[in-house]
């Protein structure tokens, strides 16, 4: 069986307080956006498990994978056999978009449908949110405000559908542990959900990242992909996550293309 873990991206991202567990709480919304991994997952012929990676590589070379966390979390609790893992990854690591947090929460999906097992989605988040604070919101996959850590999902009937994305990863990769002791929360939320509905000509001023300014310090590329973006009539660019991509929205499809990015990462798409 095979499937496509997608990437997401962040409208705002507002740290509000360090937590006593060590983790901090946010807000944030997420969006799922059209660019994908592929992952497969087969009965093992051979009794053996394996684990097979392709595509863009990783950072640690695949090991302690979280695709592989996620399937030895299923198999311990439902009692499965072993199978074989393919994954080739596309969504580039280090860069805000989520692509490890949903290769585990698609493995955890995939899973259940490979075996049959009898398990509800409200499960798969309990088990996703062991994974990473932004798995859970993988296994619904619909445009949502998070909080708490990231984990706690409200669905927001929210739609881009017809607005056009241009995503931009510079050569850089932004560790999240490293984003997170950088920072230091603002203790602002997201404004209320009813002032976004009202229109997006004032996003830029309304939904923050709380990263951006450290990570625009260290790698000041970022804010040149952003600033270029914005000047280029995106009604809407920001760091996603804790970077180190960029995307920009905008209406129309944007003059800006792979040229004017030169040896970076670029996707583009109408979203659906």
């Amino acid at each position: 069986m095979i499937t496509f873990p997608n990437a997401k991206i962040n409208l705002g991202l507002r740290v509000l307080r360090k937590r006593p567990d060590g983790f901090h709480d946010i807000e944030t919304i997420f969006y799922p956006i059209g660019l994908t991994d592929a992952l497969e997952i087969v009965p093992s012929d051979d009794g053996k498990f394996s684990f097979a990676l392709s595509g863009m590589a990783l950072p640690d070379g695949g090991g302690d994978n979280l695709c592989v966390r996620a399937f030895r979390m299923m198999q311990q609790r439902y009692d499965l056999p072993e199978v074989k893992i393919f994954l080739h990854k596309v969504i580039p690591a280090g860069a805000g978009l989520g692509g490890g947090s949903s290769d585990a929460a698609f493995t955890l999906k995939l899973t259940r449908r490979l075996f049959g097992l009898k398990v509800s989605d409200d499960e798969l988040k309990g088990m996703a949110a062991a994974l990473g604070s932004d798995c859970p919101f993988f296994i619904e996959n619909i445009p949502s405000f998070a909080s708490g850590r990231g984990e706690v999902m409200q669905e927001l009937p929210l739609t881009l559908k017809g607005k056009h994305l241009l995503l931009v990863k510079p050569d850089v990769a932004i560790s999240t542990p490293w984003a997170y002791g950088a920072i230091t929360p603002s203790g602002e939320p997201l404004p209320a959900v009813n002032l976004l509905f009202a229109g997006s000509a004032s996003w830029n001023q309304l939904l923050k990242n709380d990263f951006e300014a450290v990570v625009m310090e260290k790698c000041p590329v970022v804010k040149e992909i952003r600033d270029k973006m914005t000047e280029a009539g995106a009604f809407y660019a920001a760091m996603s996550g804790s970077g180190s991509s960029v995307f920009g929205l905008f209406d129309e499809k944007p003059a800006l293309g792979r040229h004017d990015f030169e040896g970076m990462f670029v996707w583009q798409e109408v979203l659906q």
